[in-house]
């Protein structure tokens, strides 16, 4: 059904009499708005989608930041990222010649060229236009060790579900009555040429609470899938299933990982045909193998072998001694109270660690030789952050990125431990000249010191009237790092405005404890890190409320929406992307069961009592004045359900609140498919950022 909407001094208002806000054992009148594909639900997102854009791109400013954008992201001066597969070096790309993108290959000795040649394996624009389709390419599973069969997965509109069809590279073509899955949101992994192990929707009950495969089974090529052998089952409580190939030099290990939570599981490796469960925590990392060491990241102390090896520890063991009872566990890297061993990749003699010091990259080449572990610092520019981007198992080649916010993309080259080299950079998208980069600490509501980046003028005036950007996450041990973003320094940083990046607990900045510091009873305390910050800016005169914006995706939309309902009077906008906003209702749609973990369980009431104090949805109140947000999700985003959004919206509107609101029909939980997507997102939020905040 369409409202109407008015559109009032230009902001966009939908009056509704709604005199009280409902509490949570109350019926939830905007229900309807779950309804992802329905049609009353669907001509709301129209009315809304046409009455912001009718606002946002209208201002100044829109259409050359819509632009630039689109041309930095259509460049050919981009970095191909590749990833060594084999003999070749494989690269996914879209320009504005392949929206939809193109997956290629190449060889080292050609990629290392300023202009390398590619070969296309599949044109995915070519591939719509056959099929009807909007596909969005996920990726490949490719053969070990040659590389020539490749298991393709691609999504509708970029949702996390998957078609998943076998390839052969070198016919460049889908293998005529090969392995082919249906839509489901699953995975598969190749055991040899004519086997696979394989996760995905097989029926009624094959799936987790959670949506995600309960069940791995082993399928031989030639059969229906409905007759491949059941290799495990989980329960249906439990977040995932999955069985994957681990393949080294040394040996091949078939290896099933039972998620129990977003943060514990069981691991077991096939043994003689059957699962040999792995002694480990149920909150340890297993992290595979690597010249047979197996090796596991701690995420709280564990003592075993007669010793306690402490929380964010990389362990290892001699598997083949493990399975003989041994439990002596080796430290390969053990960080401090402000590191963390932010991962960790494997070559063929060297296991590769990226190690964070107070928010920066170090990163070390590890070999095992004699039974001991030698570590030596790879020779890296200091102070920025490094990616690894790719390894060769193959070989001891691989490749990794240093950038920062005003220092473009660098991508080094390096193989056999001799010193990397810089083999392709990005231009400076924008002028750095007059911008600097600094790093503060704020103090939170308990005391703890929390760190933050400030990209600002050299020229700036401290009277608290520059429009400045917080940005933040706070979840799931994902750390915050200093990043090269053109289209921020494009429609940002040049123009005058402030950035700020948070380092707020509930990250992954120092490690697990700084993760686990803000779980569940705790989140406020990631709530608290994120007003200090704010505050801190202010009392530096940095900015001011007036001038205040806050930026947040996913759980940072969460993060966002705890702060503008908590806070509303510290800030004057707010981005709110692919959010997570009705806590009360999260784990009931989606994926959202597998993040119990974190948040807790609604469902029961002890834990609902913590969650509801900072429920966005449940504690919007009449009367109160709220910055107007700028909402942005997806039709298609199949991970955090756009009925967050689209409710929160409705329920704002009929408080009588300014509101923005755009649906992108497709993208997934990335919010964009393409590259006019993702310029168009950004044009409409920077907009909305000067138009709130200069």
């Amino acid at each position: 059904m369409k409202r109407h909407l008015s559109i009032l001094l230009g902001t966009i208002m939908f009056v509704l009499p709604l005199q009280a806000t409902q509490t949570a054992d109350e019926v939830d009148p905007y229900l309807w708005l779950e309804e992802v594909k329905g049609e009353r639900a669907l001509d709301w997102v129209k009315a809304r989608n046409e009455a912001t854009l009718a606002v946002l791109q209208a201002q100044p400013g829109f259409e050359e930041v819509y632009a630039k954008t689109l041309e930095v992201l259509d460049s050919d001066v981009r970095i191909p990222y590749p990833q060594f597969q084999g003999k070749h070096l494989y690269n996914f790309w879209k320009d504005k010649n392949n929206e939809r993108g193109l997956w290629r290959r190449t060889t080292l000795a050609e990629y290392l060229k300023p202009a390398p040649q590619w070969e296309v394996l599949l044109d995915i624009d070519k591939l719509c236009r056959e099929e009807g389709e909007q596909w969005v390419f996920k990726g490949a599973e490719g053969l070990y060790p040659d590389y020539s069969l490749f298991m393709v997965h691609l999504s509708r509109g970029g949702a996390d579900a998957v078609v998943i069809r076998e390839f052969d590279a070198e016919t460049k073509q889908f293998v005529k009555d090969g392995f082919s899955l249906p839509e489901a949101k699953g995975s598969v992994s190749w055991k040899d040429r004519d086997t696979l192990y394989v996760q995905t929707d097989f029926g009624p009950g094959s799936q987790t609470d959670s949506g995600y495969p309960r069940i791995a089974r082993l399928w031989k090529r030639g059969t229906p899938l409905s007759s491949a052998t059941t290799v495990f089952e989980g329960e249906t409580k439990d977040v995932s299933v999955g069985c994957r190939v681990v393949n080294t030099p040394e040996r091949q290990y078939d290896v099933i990982r039972r998620g129990i939570t977003f943060y514990t599981s069981h691991n077991y490796v096939i043994e003689d045909g059957r699962p040999v469960k792995i002694d480990i925590p149920d909150d340890a990392n297993f992290g595979g193998f690597f010249k047979n060491q197996m090796l596991v990241r701690l995420r709280s102390d564990w003592t075993i072998g007669g010793k306690t090896h402490p929380q964010g520890a990389l362990l290892s063991i001699d598997y083949d001694k493990y399975l003989q009872g041994d439990r002596t566990f080796d430290i390969v890297a053990e960080p401090n109270e402000r590191s963390n061993v932010k991962s960790f990749a494997r070559t063929h003699n060297v296991l590769l660690v990226d190690i964070l010091d107070n928010v920066k990259s170090s990163l070390y080449e590890y070999r095992y030789e004699k039974g001991r572990w030698d570590r030596r610092k790879v020779e890296a520019p200091p102070l920025g952050t490094l990616n690894l981007v790719s390894t060769d198992r193959q070989s001891d080649q691989y490749l990794f990125t240093y950038e920062g916010f005003l220092t473009p993309t660098s991508l080094y080259y390096a193989a056999d431990s001799q010193t990397p080299r810089s083999i392709k950079q990005l231009p400076d998208f924008f002028a750095p000249d007059g911008l600097v980069t600094e790093q503060f600490e704020a103090v939170s509501k308990d005391g703890t010191r929390i760190p933050y980046f400030v990209v600002r003028s050299k020229q700036m005036k401290l009277d608290g009237s520059s429009p400045t950007l917080l940005y933040g996450y706070g979840g799931f041990e994902i750390e915050m790092l200093p990043a090269y973003a053109p289209a921020t320094g494009i429609a940002w940083l040049t123009q005058g405005g402030v950035y700020v990046l948070a380092n707020i607990r509930g990250g992954g900045e120092f490690g697990p404890r700084w993760h686990q510091a803000a779980l569940k009873e705790n989140r406020q305390r990631a709530y608290d890190d994120f007003l200090a910050v704010t505050e801190d800016l202010v009392k530096r005169k940095i900015t001011s409320p007036k001038h205040l914006g806050i930026m947040g995706g996913s759980n940072g939309g969460l993060l966002v929406g705890a702060m503008f309902t908590q806070r509303p009077e510290l800030f004057n906008a707010v981005v709110c992307l692919v959010p997570l906003l009705d806590m009360k209702r999260y784990n009931k749609l989606l994926a959202g069961a597998s993040w119990m973990a974190e948040y807790g369980n609604p469902d029961l009431p002890e834990e609902w009592a913590y969650i509801s104090k900072y429920s966005p949805y449940q504690n919007l109140r009449t009367g109160t004045k709220y910055p107007p947000v700028f909402f942005y999700t997806s039709t298609a985003d199949d991970r955090v359900h756009p009925g967050h959004a689209r409710k929160m919206v409705a329920k704002m509107e009929g408080l009588g609140h300014k509101v923005y609101y755009y649906e992108n029909m497709e993208g997934g939980h990335a919010a964009a498919s393409t590259n006019k997507q993702m310029a168009l997102r950004t044009a409409l939020s920077y907009s909305y950022l000067w138009m709130q905040l200069k």
